[in-house]
């Protein structure tokens, strides 16, 4: 193999690579890889009678959320690309939150 063909090579790896890291995260798989200044500030709401903090990013389908039911228990949600759900164990809620950072709770 002689050496143009060695670096094309190289370089052909490399790209697809890189277009390999851009797509997951893009779809939201790899949100450890994100800067924090590509996450959008914390928004307050109440859902289900409990406190929530949720934020969005802005260059992915990612969002998380932090629910608290005073000091008594505390849920994390991390919607990376796809839907994220967990129930309370105190009241048995349901929560839900969406990519683009919908926060829902029902009962079970």
């Amino acid at each position: 193999m002689n050496r143009s063909r060695a670096s094309a090579l190289g370089f052909a790896v490399a790209a697809a690579l890189l277009a390999v890291l851009a797509v997951s995260v893009y779809r939201g798989a790899a949100p450890g890889l994100l800067p924090e200044s590509s996450w959008g500030a914390w928004r307050q709401e109440e859902v289900a009678h409990w406190s929530a903090h949720v934020r969005v990013n802005h260059w992915t389908r990612s969002a998380e959320a932090e629910l608290y039911m005073g000091k008594a228990e505390q849920i994390s949600l991390h919607a990376y690309g796809e839907t994220a759900r967990a129930g309370s164990v105190m009241d048995e809620t349901v929560f839900t939150l969406t990519p683009d950072g919908k926060l829902t709770g029902s009962p079970r």
